[in-house]
């Protein structure tokens, strides 16, 4: 199936963590596909999260606008029920329902060490990775499932690390870290159970090595310049930009038939070749696949291939 140029004119959506990173990039294709978009994140109003980084809700919003969508920014704590019920309150009130939640809530930066057994990780720290990238996942869909089911079609996007088939026999980091991107993988499955017979889909989407704004700090490289850094890190050619995973969820969103996702794990690789998309060069990276064949390999595989 290939449908380059997805419409959501009359959709309306929300990007729960849509400050930076693939939040943003979501946001803005949502926009681009003429959506109305809702960011929501705490970096918003003049107020920085744990983060302390310079991207705000506000700018997403206006890239989303500049797309081509409508962006509206809403600052919003995730983690307190209280203030994600007035979020919903305030969608219902300005649209009367909901077609696509993207829950990329995670604020787990600097809450995870690696490769930490659990007895030397800090526990404090742990437990605050789950209450950031598990509960407020569950806060969220609790409050916003039912404008979601106002009428068929809605759309549930748990945004994790790793499908579940890669997942399944390979330890992620740290087990704190492992834990929350499992629970994210099961609750997709456990939406889709819930929201199967009644209209909607829930799937859980990773993207690959993904060139978030903290990504390419690190390289020393801005999105127009990344490949300066594939010089020193040859794998880093398997990356892809935040815009990939942000056409998954356009072409996800505008699909009649997007059932056939409900309760399942994908990511942006396995997206772009179903729905042709591409990443901004024209490739279409897939990490996770070079990833799996680099395993036990005797030469690492050409990172080239997989894009």
């Amino acid at each position: 199936m290939t449908t380059p140029h997805p419409s959501l004119a009359d959709k309306v959506a929300l990007v729960a963590g849509g400050t930076r990173g693939a939040g943003r990039g979501i946001a803005v294709q949502l926009g681009a596909a003429g959506a109305t978009v809702y960011v929501t994140g705490r970096s918003a109003g003049g107020h920085r999260s744990e983060y302390d980084r310079p991207e705000t809700l506000e700018e997403t919003a206006a890239l989303v606008t500049a797309a081509g969508g409508r962006g509206i920014a809403v600052r919003t704590d995730h983690s307190v029920p209280a203030q994600v019920a007035a979020l919903a309150a305030r969608v219902e009130r300005e649209q009367g329902r909901l077609d696509v939640l993207v829950n990329d809530v995670w604020g787990g930066e600097g809450n995870f060490a690696w490769d930490a057994p659990l007895w030397e990780d800090d526990l404090d720290r742990g437990l605050a990775l789950l209450r950031r990238a598990v509960e407020t996942h569950a806060i969220t869909a609790h409050h916003l499932a039912p404008l979601l089911l106002r009428r068929p079609g809605g759309l549930v996007v748990e945004m994790t690390d790793g499908t579940a088939e890669y997942n399944a026999t390979r330890y992620r980091v740290s087990f704190f870290y492992d834990l929350a991107k499992s629970a994210v993988l099961r609750t997709a499955f456990a939406l889709g159970h819930e929201l199967g017979p009644r209209g909607a889909s829930a799937v859980a989407l990773t993207p690959g090595w993904m060139r978030s704004e903290i990504m390419l700090e690190h390289f020393g490289v801005t999105e127009p310049t990344w490949r300066e850094a594939v010089a020193r890190e040859p794998q880093f050619a398997i990356s892809e930009s935040t815009a990939y995973v942000g056409r998954a969820v356009a072409h996800l969103a505008a699909d009649e038939q997007r059932s056939r996702w409900n309760g399942r794990s994908t990511s942006s690789g396995e997206l772009a070749r179903h729905y042709g998309f591409t990443d901004l060069d024209g490739s279409r990276p897939d990490s996770w696949a070079f990833l799996t064949a680099a395993e036990g390999a005797a030469e690492p595989p050409d990172p080239e291939r997989y894009r």
